[in-house]
């Protein structure tokens, strides 16, 4: 019952997620920069900074805490926040080139497999004597290849989709559509938002132990790999809005209520799987089979969820029942890789 509960608040995380990019599409007389930079102090750096508090004894503080900690584990979970950053600007892009749907899945599918892998893979590099390298059970390593079956399955649905529009219904679907640069935008992005694991698995322990409620333990590591990422899209977001002389959207204060209010909503929507990935952890026995593959489901749920909205949207519209049913299988692929830990 407790994996049970656990499962379905990283669901709920997921879901929220991916709904964050439908109220990006109500701000209104801003360029993609300016309103990626906003959404971003909501999203990386307030409520993350907010999360983290709940993990905070009464007496205690987050600068206690992080003056406490190791300083190499600090300095990893921030550097690989800021590599998670690149990803995400990168994850955009291939949004741009390949959909919400066929886009999401992708960058997201490859951000699972490599972000469960690579933490520990690194962890044992730096730490040996932790043996990190044991929680890469055999059941892991079969949710992490069920889970790039999925993707691979919608991956070839996206390839039958392409060959089969014409050039007019791809842009009428998704308007910069291509291809072979989204999917290598993709990749790229999946790659380095796998770090966003990896950077909490390295900032696993900056916490107050058992002082710290176990549902909000991982919360301020979470802070400070979001902190990273912030970095990195602020000073990407400023030079955009300096090549584009795009410094005047700011100035537009008879947009700023509706900009602000739904840069809020979509920054909420956004940590929410994060919020929910920690909440949801805190059911499942530490080190576990459950604990290791959480953000591979996380990150699978994601998939699912985005390629609902993609149907939605109707980013799917014009292509055959072939290309549907192939899209379903993976996606189910993906809801059942989601439990088959528990079923080995």
């Amino acid at each position: 019952m407790e994996t049970f509960l656990g499962l379905l608040i990283i669901a709920i995380g997921a879901f929220c997620q991916s709904s964050c990019y439908v109220p990006i599409n109500k701000i209104k007389d801003w360029s993609w920069e300016s309103y990626w930079l906003v959404q971003g102090v909501f999203a990386w750096v307030v409520l993350p900074l907010l999360g983290a508090q709940l993990a905070i004894p009464a007496g205690q503080s987050l600068v206690q805490l992080f003056a406490s900690a190791p300083t190499f584990n600090l300095c990893a979970t921030l550097l690989f926040g800021v590599l998670w950053g690149i990803g995400g600007l990168t994850f955009g892009l291939s949004m741009r080139y390949l959909g919400v749907a066929l886009g999401q899945s992708v960058a997201l599918g490859t951000c699972a497999a490599l972000g469960t892998i690579m933490g520990p893979v690194l962890l044992n590099v730096f730490f040996p004597e932790l043996n990190a390298l044991e929680s890469l059970t055999f059941s892991v390593i079969i949710g992490v290849v069920a889970t790039l079956i999925g993707i691979a399955i919608i991956g070839i649905a996206g390839g039958m989709k392409a060959a089969s529009l014409s050039d007019e219904e791809k842009r009428a679907a998704v308007r910069d559509f291509n291809f072979p640069k989204g999917m290598a935008i993709a990749l790229l992005a999946g790659f380095m938002s796998g770090c966003f694991n990896v950077g909490l698995t390295f900032g696993r322990d900056i916490n107050f132990g058992e002082l710290s409620d176990p549902m909000f333990r991982s919360l301020p590591a979470t802070l400070l790999v979001t902190l990273g990422g912030f970095l990195t899209n602020a000073v990407y977001c400023l030079w955009q809005n300096h090549r584009n002389h795009s410094w005047g959207d700011y100035a537009k204060t008879h947009v700023w209520g509706n900009n602000l209010l739904f840069c809020l909503l979509a920054g909420a929507l956004w940590y929410s799987q994060f919020f929910g990935l920690s909440l949801g952890r805190s059911f499942f026995p530490v080190g576990g089979t459950m604990d290791t593959l959480a953000f591979c489901i996380l990150m699978a749920l994601n998939v699912v969820f985005s390629n609902l909205w993609g149907i939605i949207l109707k980013e799917w519209r014009g292509c055959s029942r072939k290309t549907i049913a192939v899209l379903i299988a993976g996606i189910l692929i993906l809801i059942v890789s989601s439990f088959l830990p528990q079923l080995l």
